[in-house]
């Protein structure tokens, strides 16, 4: 068994970690959107403050300049690549498809494609298979203004996961199964909104609680 703390979307607002880290997880994933346009730097006193494994990807809302100091930190960056972690195996990919607003971490469909087709064939599965993802799936977890934004490409790989969490949509904080695969969205963390992830000993054995603190 373990207990896996999912945040995202802190926006820079770190003022909640304590309560967050009072949880009492074995690990921590964070989602993305850890700033909220940078600068990248500002997450070093966040990170420091997790005393327990942490693995991260960037949201679009990041600079890319938080790849170094993701890098640089106690914390694991998984954009474009993957870990195990005991029973469980991790794949990651951060920043977005395209938005409106022209954030500082897009990617094209075809980019997360590539990243993806690259990435996938390494990752050493295990027990539990996870996504941390800051973009959803297509029509998962994923509508602004009655309109799908989720990419389309983590879509199409969804299968390959036991598990994918995924943010970037505040408004569809929730938990969702389809095909199989569980999807869950935390809510903002800058809000107090997290999720608790229990993983069981067993393939498919995965609880998920949405809090608040």
């Amino acid at each position: 068994m373990m207990d896996v703390l999912l945040l995202a979307d802190l926006h820079g607002q770190f003022g909640k970690i304590d309560s967050f880290l009072d949880l009492g997880a074995e690990a921590v994933f964070i989602a993305g959107d850890l700033t909220n346009m940078g600068p990248a730097d500002s997450v070093e006193p966040l990170l420091s403050r997790i005393d327990v494994p942490c693995f991260a990807v960037p949201g679009n809302c990041d600079p890319k300049e938080i790849l170094d100091v993701l890098e640089h930190s106690d914390c694991v960056s998984l954009h474009a690549s993957q870990i195990n972690l005991g029973r469980i195996a991790i794949a990651g990919i951060g920043g977005s498809n395209p938005t409106p607003f022209s954030c500082p971490f897009e990617m094209t469909d075809k980019q997360i494609d590539d990243i993806l087709n690259d990435l996938l064939p390494k990752m050493e599965k295990t027990v539990h298979n996870v996504l941390l993802t800051h973009a959803p799936p297509y029509e998962t977890l994923d509508k602004v203004n009655g309109q799908h934004v989720g990419s389309q490409s983590i879509r199409r790989h969804m299968k390959t996961f036991d598990l994918v969490c995924c943010a970037h949509v505040h408004e569809e904080r929730g938990i969702m199964d389809i095909e199989g695969v569980r999807i869950v969205n935390p809510g903002q963390a800058s809000l107090g909104s997290c999720a608790m992830i229990r993983f069981g000993n067993e393939a498919k054995d995965i609880k998920i609680e949405l809090l608040n603190v």
